[in-house]
């Protein structure tokens, strides 16, 4: 009886084995981000803040839709410099993202940053802010041309806060003054500052954002003169802007989030998605309302071309004023 020899299956065929088992691995070694490395979110403002918070509550619903960690480190200091330069340097991987906003032109412009917003590649827009001119409740000023006038009566006599040289509230202020032929003295402090020394009489009145401001306003203690935006802020419905008050100012705080320039579209797709649903959960709207921000999302690519306008914009109020130095 004859025997049946195996076939030969030739010299490719060790080959083939060895690619048929080493393509799970494979697989394995090229999964889907962000796979079970956690994500590290650059944080410009200090712990504690309405920024730091908001950034916080975002970064739990991003944990939850990536279904990875997302651990927030705050780098405040120099405008946001700190942190962006921090940034730049990252891997483009996606596993660093920054919640930035207006600041990384106002920080370029003035010097401080060597890169402009080009260096990093957006990934959305998540909220909006609107500065506001606000005084204590026993001011004399009811509104805002109150106020301006009092300026233009006493120019150089009346001290305006913000939250440092180069910061939005800051550019915002001079802005203001500038557009109705007040002469003030702006006064810089930290963030954490502002409000305290209005309310210690240090300064007469700041330029400041809802957040610090909501507790104050209800409990009497302060007031809020116009609201230095396009639109009403949904916390302060009552108070008029400053262009239905007759002054030409509209000055948004934006914050978004962006990476490393480099990182991959897919992974920026990614990211993108993960935000738009967070900033449409009700848990995310909900911390906004208590915040005193306004959800804003806005995709990578519209979220670019509000960045280059207002970078341009930034650029040019910033020469204009004697404050743009440093930059190319």
């Amino acid at each position: 009886m004859r025997t049946s020899k195996p076939a030969s299956r030739g010299p490719f065929a060790f080959v083939a084995a060895v690619i048929a088992l080493a393509a799970p691995a494979a697989a394995c070694a090229q999964e889907e981000f962000p796979g079970n490395k956690p994500i590290e979110m650059t944080v410009l403002f200090p712990a504690g803040t309405s920024a730091d918070v908001t950034a916080r509550v975002l970064a739990e619903g991003m944990s939850r839709q990536l279904s990875t960690n997302i651990v927030v480190v705050n780098r405040p200091g120099a405008g946001g410099a700190i942190g962006y330069k921090y940034m730049a340097a990252q891997t483009p991987d996606g596993h660093h993202i920054v919640w930035n906003s207006n600041s990384i032109s106002t920080s370029y412009h003035s010097g401080m940053l060597a890169f402009d917003y080009r260096q990093f590649d957006l990934v959305a827009q998540v909220q909006v802010e609107t500065p506001l001119l606000v005084v204590k409740a026993d001011a004399p000023w009811k509104g805002l041309r109150e106020f301006v006038a009092a300026a233009k009566a006493n120019p150089g006599k009346i001290t305006v806060g913000n939250s440092g040289v180069g910061s939005h509230t800051h550019m915002t202020s001079v802005s203001l003054f500038k557009a109705v032929g007040a002469e003030v003295v702006d006064v810089p402090f930290g963030a954490a500052q502002v409000i305290p020394s209005l309310l210690g009489a240090h300064v007469q009145a700041v330029v400041q954002l809802p957040g610090a401001l909501v507790s104050h306003v209800k409990a009497g203690t302060l007031r809020v003169l116009a609201a230095l935006s396009a639109k009403r802020d949904p916390a302060f419905p009552e108070i008029p802007t400053a262009r239905e008050q007759g002054i030409n100012i509209g000055a948004e705080l934006w914050r978004g989030i962006a990476v490393p320039k480099g990182t991959p579209k897919k992974i920026i797709a990614r990211l993108e998605d993960a935000i738009r649903k967070t900033v449409a959960s009700s848990e995310f709207v909900r911390s906004c309302e208590r915040l005193a921000v306004t959800p804003a999302f806005l995709p990578a690519a519209e979220f670019g071309k509000v960045v280059a306008r207002e970078d341009a914009e930034i650029a040019q109020m910033m020469q204009l004023l004697g404050l743009k130095k440093g930059a190319n």
